[in-house]
């Protein structure tokens, strides 16, 4: 499972509050959840690790 939805899942938030706390578009966010090939601006690792309250190398490096 993507790391992004699993953190989300495990904070009971759905895509739209992710997208409303971090700023980032609902669909954007279900990009990320759907492709890991993404390229992703270091802006919006860091808007979806502090909406999750999480490092952004918990999210996004493995």
């Amino acid at each position: 499972m993507n790391k992004i939805r699993e953190l989300r899942e495990k904070q009971n938030m759905t895509q739209q509050e992710l997208s409303n706390k971090s700023g980032i578009s609902r669909s954007y966010i279900s990009q990320l959840e759907n492709n890991s090939h993404l390229i992703v601006k270091s802006s919006t690792m860091v808007a979806i690790a502090k909406a999750l309250k999480k490092p952004v190398s918990a999210i996004f490096f493995k």
